[in-house]
């Protein structure tokens, strides 16, 4: 008997490879958010985290939803009406005939909110968050929507195959090219990033009178670094994953589609990454004698958006030029910005966005597997040039009106405050060392050394030779400032000298400790107030000699900055659980 063999519509293959295809690399596009909030969060003073933070969860949570109700309809109602798109309903996404069609929805909708959560990253430290997520609101529904309906949607911009070409593309005879979003997405979330920024104003302290800038460093170069790999490896779903048709079925058989340029993308994005990462680095060392660890990250990023744009049409060695080029502009931009600008983009998101997606945009021509084209060069300049003024205007008028009526950013004193505590009432790192507190309502003392109060029948004079009490009777307070790392040592010496329960702050200073150099994205700034901890230990039946030796043991490592020591009469205390007074309350 024969064996018959399987007979399999290769069409279901097809639709269902393609469609998995296209939900792995929407799911690794999304998770590009959790390295924009690792990115920003660790570029912004720590009294700010949590506001970046909710910024990129609410940017996600309020884009998607106006996306889909709104902007999905928008980007194909401009593709119809300045070109060959097609157009159903303003709320397409809400009427399916089938219910994959909403992967592509989908797919399209993790790209928008990408362009979206760049924003945030420019206004951080002073934009209200009302101001920006209403702005997000209308970014994702009319702002980005736009552009897309002028290119990808079949509009202005776009030579349709069977339809009616884009206005401005019929004219020129080759549409605008951009593969994966490095104009369409990141140049226009860097160019609104940077219009926000201008129309907000800087921070508080970032400019001189006399119009010279002050680096405000961010507060952790490990989440800037740990965002920027995150970002870098959703970047493989964001560029690889637009060769969104794996398969396509070509007289019955199965042929590959779009993936036939996967390896060429692959390549590209990878070489762009590096080159921009060493191009960006080099420049850096050119400028300031060293190689900065933010500009090396930031240059690998700017390498990414460089080669988005090309990465299916221009050769290995033009990705890796564009790459190159992306990141060797960042230092070089920002430092434009920054200066002669004067304009406070705290991330830096238009050279790493806005100027590194037009300069990928525009290398295209140059690279193109084909040869030069003239035509799509001048294609390419338009297209830059039509996003970028839709992009500047829109958003100045979003910005602007915002701050007509003084609703664009937070108060002089919820700035100095922090907006975690202004807007969000929380406290990214709250101060450590809580006092102790005694759960069973008992009598008893809770100390942190583990030790217990003298008994009250045990005389004083067992800790004196003369017989007399320790601080003659007097209760005293001992203050130490020293180094945060020595805090474990000292916290020892305490316990094993029989010390009460101390108190312990986040504080910083100077002294003798001499002033340090630090440097923030090229720029060398001083270091003169150190991070410190201050220590407070109130005594009575323990000689403050005792403790002041204690903790100069723990404390001291024979170098300038090991902190001081100041003892301090308490005229009285009182403790509020039980009432006692007086050396009792000690």
């Amino acid at each position: 008997m024969e064996a018959t063999p399987l007979q399999v519509d290769p069409e279901v293959i097809v639709d269902g490879v393609n469609l998995m295809w296209v939900l792995i690399a929407t799911f690794l596009i999304f998770f590009m958010h959790a390295g924009f909030a690792m990115l920003e969060a660790g570029q912004v003073r720590s009294k700010n985290v949590a506001n970046q933070l909710t910024k990129n969860l609410l940017t996600w949570s309020v884009g998607v939803i106006a996306f889909f109700f709104v902007g999905f309809g928008v980007n194909a109602l401009v593709g119809s009406v300045t070109g060959g798109g097609e157009f159903e309903s303003i709320f397409a996404a809400l009427d399916s005939s089938s219910p994959n069609d909403w992967v592509s929805w989908l797919f399209s909708a993790v790209f928008a909110m990408t362009a979206a959560t760049i924003v945030s990253g420019a206004v951080a430290g002073r934009a209200k968050l009302r101001a920006y997520v209403s702005y997000t609101l209308l970014l994702a529904a009319v702002i980005y929507p736009v552009v897309t309906g002028f290119t990808w949607g079949g509009g202005l911009l776009a030579i349709n195959d069977g339809a009616a070409n884009g206005y401005i593309a019929d004219v020129i005879g080759v549409g605008f090219s951009d593969f994966a979003g490095g104009m369409i997405v990141h140049g226009m979330g860097g160019i609104a990033g940077l219009t926000a920024a201008w129309i907000i104003g800087p921070r508080m302290d970032r400019y001189n009178s006399d119009g010279t800038p002050n680096v405000i460093p961010g507060h952790s170069l490990t989440f800037a670094a740990l965002g920027t790999l995150i970002l870098a490896f959703g970047w493989y779903g964001f560029n690889v994953g637009t060769a969104s048709t794996v398969f396509a079925v070509e007289g019955g058989e199965l042929v590959l589609g779009a993936y036939e340029t996967v390896g060429r993308v692959a390549l590209n994005t990878t070489l762009g990454m590096a080159a921009g990462a060493i191009g960006a680095g080099a420049v850096a060392l050119y400028m300031t004698g060293k190689v900065d660890t933010l500009y090396v990250a930031n240059g690998l990023l700017a390498g990414l958006v460089g080669v988005t744009a090309s990465a299916n049409v221009v050769t290995w060695y033009g990705g890796l030029l564009s790459g190159l080029i992306a990141g060797a502009q960042l230092p070089i931009v920002f430092s434009l910005v920054e200066k002669r600008l004067k304009i406070d983009d705290v991330c830096a998101v238009f050279p790493v966005h806005g100027s590194a997606g037009v300069i990928g945009a525009l290398l295209l021509p140059f690279f193109h597997v084909n040869g030069f084209s003239a035509d799509l060069l001048l294609a390419q300049i338009v297209g830059v040039t039509v996003i970028g003024v839709w992009t500047v205007a829109t958003t100045a008028v979003v910005f602007g009106a915002f701050k007509a009526v003084g609703q664009a950013r937070v108060s002089s004193d919820h700035e100095r405050e922090g907006l975690d505590v202004s807007e969000h009432g929380v406290d990214t790192y709250p101060e450590f060392g809580q006092p102790d507190v005694a759960t069973d309502g008992g009598e008893r003392e809770i100390r942190t050394d583990g030790g217990e109060r003298f008994d009250e029948s045990r005389s004083s004079s067992e800790l004196r030779s003369d017989g007399g009490a320790p601080n003659d009777g007097e209760i005293k307070m001992v203050t130490a400032i020293v180094r945060p790392d020595r805090l474990g040592a000292v916290k020892k010496e305490l316990a094993e000298a029989g010390a009460p329960s101390l108190t312990v702050t986040n504080v910083s200073g100077r002294g003798s400790q001499p002033a340090k150099k630090g440097q923030w994205r090229g720029e060398e700034y001083t270091v003169d107030l150190h991070q410190k901890v201050k220590i407070e230990c109130v005594v009575a039946d323990v000689p403050a000699e005792d403790v002041v030796d204690a903790i100069r043991e723990g404390a001291n490592t024979g170098e300038p900055g090991d902190g001081k020591i100041f003892v301090l009469p308490v005229e009285s205390a009182t403790q509020v659980r039980t009432g006692a007074t007086g050396t009792d309350a000690v």
